[in-house]
């Protein structure tokens, strides 16, 4: 395999202390249950190749890019009685950002990209407060589902173990996909009262009251190359974002 120096984890200090790295990215994902054919590191995975290909792609533009090793724990706190769904309460999940922001901060890289794979992580306020400690650094955080728009690719993207989900693991690990005659519908159920139905006014949502399979949307439609396509979309966003992001001038982010 050939060695991927914008990969925190896989390159050296020979090759890091050399370096001059403009922006570090840290993908978040989570341990939890996808429906009943996908692994419990889906959105690990996701993100960690999201993160690499992006980063690859920026780095082969000249942007000097590190990825650095995936925090694999997310907030699950409506999930806690399905099967060893791993918990991450919010305020942990600040003082590890806080840690690494620090380790940047005291190392000049001053830019920072969390690169999230699950939709119960929200670092918006967190980022505000790293702020206020931590000027020198700017913090940007995106959920990588979101940055190119599914409906040019899937029917019924779903929201959880659906047919994006499904398809990008089927590109990433084939291996770890049971064949969807094995899948659960991902049939949901949603809130009575209105606000909540109509997403205006939000709430946690108790997984096991949602869903019987644990996935929210039908993966039926699902295939390796929907996968494939949308990650590529995907990864040539981001890629061309963290080129910007590199370039930027930190005391010139704004104009008309």
């Amino acid at each position: 395999m050939e060695q991927r120096p914008y990969i925190l984890a896989e390159t050296n200090w020979k090759n890091v202390k050399s370096q001059d790295y403009k922006v570090a990215i840290l993908p978040w994902g989570a341990t939890e249950a996808h429906n009943y054919h996908l692994p419990y590191a889906t959105d690990n995975y996701q993100a960690e190749y999201v993160s690499a290909e992006s980063a690859g792609k920026a780095w082969a533009k000249g942007a000097k890019t590190i990825v650095l090793p995936i925090i694999p724990f997310g907030v699950n706190t409506g999930q806690l009685d399905v099967d060893l769904c791993m918990n991450m309460n919010p305020s942990t999940q600040y003082a590890i950002l806080k840690d690494v922001v620090d380790v940047l901060s005291r190392h000049k890289v001053n830019k920072l990209l969390i690169l999230n794979g699950h939709g119960g992580n929200n670092f918006k306020q967190m980022i505000r407060e790293l702020h206020i400690e931590y000027p020198d650094v700017f913090v940007c955080t995106l959920d990588w589902w979101r940055s190119f728009d599914p409906h040019t690719v899937f029917d019924e993207p779903g929201d959880h173990a659906g047919e994006l989900e499904t398809s990008a693991v089927m590109h990433i690990r084939p291996d770890l996909v049971l064949p969807l005659s094995e899948a659960g519908d991902g049939a949901e159920r949603k809130f009575k009262i209105r606000g909540l139905k109509e997403g205006w006014v939000t709430a946690q949502r108790q997984w096991t009251s949602v869903t019987k399979d644990t996935g929210v949307g039908n993966p039926a439609l699902a295939t390796k190359e929907k996968g494939e396509k949308y990650l590529k979309m995907v990864t040539d966003e981001i890629g061309d974002f963290l080129v910007e992001l590199a370039a930027a001038d930190l005391d010139n982010m704004y104009g008309d």
